[in-house]
């Protein structure tokens, strides 16, 4: 199964269990094997922002100030990513040895322990007989704030979504959490996917860049049209970027690009591409998935795509890097 990173929708709202720890700080703690010196990304999936980790003797703490349950996600230089669900006054411990990351050890609440326990057991497992058990859990813990990543990781984000069954896993949770006001978010837009088709005509849309520029539908009229849902803390995402950059070189005016940044600040959102002189149009208006635009397009995860020809007709959605460049040279040649 394709390697991606795992959607990043905005996870709050759960209660958790409190474990450790005290007042409103959460402190995590880590220590890992065959590693000395090295740094990590922490991701703040409701405020869309990161902390950098250091790691010293093969140790880190982060200490935190939370008014309210998160969940994050750390990030490795290998682009593996493990997810942390946090809350006011629990401290949480991990143990693992970098050249084995899939079995690395998160506890302290139980909803980390339940994770640690659902990834070493399906550690072993082939594609399709993880899906079974995470279909099988968020139907039996529509609850559960794992039932959350599970939709993204396993369904959403998979090679071919059934998008029928990550609407009907979605509605499941949303009624089970009816506070949780990105998961019904969520829900609409898999809904609208599930009944219109991953195709369809790319719908019409008007927006301003972070440039300032007002940007529409109207500009995606070339041979292949390409819309790029992408974030500065994922490795991946950014490689897609420097990918279409070339391609774009390439083939001039007959691809055209606009991409959609998943960062909660406009700044944070123009960043990678001033760095790397990349000038199409790039939204970012800091709402993560609840942007008026993400909604408009059906975009479900990061990195995320959706390609279409001069006629607006959508051909396919959320393609691998591989698959995305073998598409637009079959479309343009």
């Amino acid at each position: 199964m394709k390697t991606r990173n795992w959607l990043l929708i905005t996870i709050i709202g759960c209660l958790l269990a409190a474990c450790g720890g005290s007042g409103n700080r959460f402190r995590l703690e880590g220590q890992f094997k065959n590693l000395n010196q090295g740094e990590f990304y922490l991701y703040n999936l409701e405020q869309g922002t990161k902390d950098t980790i250091k790691v010293n003797d093969g140790r880190f703490v982060y200490d935190v100030y939370l008014n309210d349950t998160v969940t994050y996600a750390l990030l490795f230089p290998n682009y593996s990513e493990l997810p942390i669900f946090a809350m006011p006054g629990a401290t949480v411990k991990m143990e693992g040895d970098v050249s084995h990351l899939k079995e690395t050890k998160i506890l302290g609440t139980p909803d980390n322990k339940e994770m640690t326990d659902f990834r070493l057991r399906v550690n072993n497992m082939t594609p399709p007989e993880v899906k079974k058990h995470a279909q099988q859990f968020i139907e039996e813990n529509p609850a559960s704030p794992l039932s959350i990543y599970m939709l993204q990781r396993f369904f959403i984000q998979d090679v071919n979504p059934d998008y029928a069954l990550c609407a009907q896993l979605a509605t499941a949770i949303s009624k089970a959490q009816p506070e949780h006001i990105a998961m019904q978010h969520l829900s609409r837009q898999l809904n609208a996917l599930r009944n219109a088709g991953a195709k369809g005509k790319l719908p019409q849309f008007t927006a301003v860049d972070t440039n300032g520029r007002t940007v529409s539908r109207q500009q995606l009229q070339s041979t292949v049209n390409v819309v790029i849902a992408w974030a500065a803390w994922s490795y991946e995402s950014q490689n897609i970027l420097h990918q279409m950059q070339r391609l774009q070189n390439e083939y001039g005016s007959d691809l055209a690009i606009m991409s959609v940044s998943l960062d909660a600040s406009v700044e944070e959102g123009r960043y990678a591409l001033d760095r790397d002189s990349i000038r199409w149009p790039n939204i970012c208006d800091g709402k993560l998935w609840e942007s008026p635009l993400v909604t408009t397009l059906g975009m479900t995860s990061v990195p995320g795509n959706i390609i279409a020809d001069k006629q607006g007709n959508i051909i396919a959605r959320d393609l691998s890097a591989s698959e995305l460049e073998e598409k637009i040279k079959a479309m343009i040649k």
